[in-house]
């Protein structure tokens, strides 16, 4: 190929080649943006959906490692912003199984649940004190630490007024347990609160009662979240703060505007790198040495 020829071709793609790298060079890619300040939150700030108030309880944005950079990018982190949304349930029901024949604490006594077996299906429980024989012999400055086992019956060594020392018979020296009775419906406190006997089987007995909880929803960058029945779309638009929209019909077409700019930023690039390729072709075309 005629050196002339090929100079003239080089300019040509040269200047095909520049301009579609200007051109992604100067373009500015589009973003995502919502101009909803009543909709912007803080961490801390609070508003309301259905009569519910809702807390922005956190936001945060870190850098994970790994991600790649695009045409011309280095590897590096990206970063991620995410948040969290609480709101507290003021009647929120709580429930506790009780195994029958084991030790509950209420009201900071411990009782032994005990369910009467029947073949069919009970509705009453009893809570039967428990005797702590061993504090009870702790406690006591003349009886001994220990029982003690004559002919099969236990006995309590007891050091009476002229320091001999006597057996007691155990069922004597110790206090006899004490229960009360709960049927289903009825209620007792425990923990605080006023719970209700929900329902009575023969290997257990289940409480219930209402009482505040606080429940949590993870905010996600472009994710939606669901608040009281309705679905919202969370943005971040930096790392201090979170946009909560339904505008979904903007979300969408800013979406589809960014993928059309991806699009012909992917063709420039195509261009640019072919024109680099035939450029570098006639050159080498041009070089190549004449047969005659």
């Amino acid at each position: 190929m005629q050196r002339r020829a090929a100079a003239i071709y080089v300019a040509l793609f040269l200047v095909i080649g520049a301009g579609s790298y200007s051109l992604i060079a100067t373009a500015q890619a589009p973003a995502i943006s919502f101009e909803e300040p009543d909709n912007t939150y803080q961490q801390g700030d609070t508003f309301q959906v259905e009569g519910q108030t809702y807390t922005v309880s956190d936001i945060t944005a870190e850098v994970e490692s790994g991600g790649g950079g695009g045409h011309g990018g280095g590897g590096g982190g990206e970063l991620v912003r995410s948040g969290q949304v609480s709101w507290v349930n003021d009647s929120a029901r709580y429930t506790e199984t009780w195994d029958n024949n084991t030790t509950v604490t209420v009201d900071g006594e411990e009782y032994r649940v005990l369910v009467e077996q029947t073949s069919g299906n009970p509705t009453a429980f009893d809570l039967q004190t428990t005797i702590n024989r061993t504090a009870i012999l702790m406690d006591d400055p003349d009886a001994d630490n220990e029982t003690v086992t004559r002919d099969g019956e236990q006995y309590v060594v007891v050091q009476n007024e002229n320091g001999e020392a006597t057996l007691v018979p155990a069922d004597e020296y110790f206090p006899e347990p004490t229960s009360e009775q709960y049927s289903e419906g009825e209620t007792l406190q425990y923990n605080g609160n006023q719970s209700t006997v929900d329902a009575v089987e023969n290997e257990s007995v289940t409480l219930a009662w209402n009482a505040p909880r606080t429940n949590t929803a993870g905010l996600s960058n472009e994710g939606n979240v669901s608040l009281g029945g309705e679905t919202y779309l969370a943005f971040f638009p930096n790392n201090d703060s979170v946009v909560l929209t339904q505008n979904f019909e903007s979300y969408r077409t800013q979406t589809d505007n960014i993928d059309e700019f991806h699009v012909y930023e992917n063709g420039l690039w195509g261009v640019t790198i072919l024109c680099a390729s035939v450029i570098i072709l006639l050159i080498g075309l041009a070089y190549l040495p004449s047969r005659y």
